[in-house]
């Protein structure tokens, strides 16, 4: 597989300050996901991001989509179903270490039971 082949990373809208997806209003160590907004698929670091460049107001990922890949590792790029991500405290694929408190911020992009 050549460079022309390999699959591409998915763009990540917003005021990211850096190429892990960290972004002006979240920028610790562990704030490493972007999550892709049901209302417009796209990602973005966080909610002030979309909020502040999206022409539009956020949606919520229904919980009938925990299966649909909505959260990006920004380390490696892996996509992460939204099950997956709830689930986890770093990412499968890498290992790099989540931001437990975005869990209050669950209810802003995902509908919660």
């Amino acid at each position: 597989m050549t460079e022309t082949d390999a699959p591409r990373a998915p763009r990540v809208l917003g005021a990211t300050v850096d190429d892990e997806t960290r972004c002006v209003h979240y920028r610790t160590e562990v704030d490493i996901v972007a999550i892709r907004f049901a209302c417009c698929g796209e990602y973005y670091p966080c909610h002030a991001c979309h909020e502040e460049a999206a022409d539009h107001p956020a949606e919520q990922w229904p919980l009938a989509e925990r299966g649909r890949e909505a959260v990006l590792c920004g380390v490696c790029r892996t996509e992460l179903t939204i099950e997956a991500y709830l689930l986890a405290d770093a990412c499968p694929a890498c290992a790099s270490r989540f931001n437990e408190r975005c869990r209050l911020h669950t209810h802003l992009y995902f509908e919660t039971r």
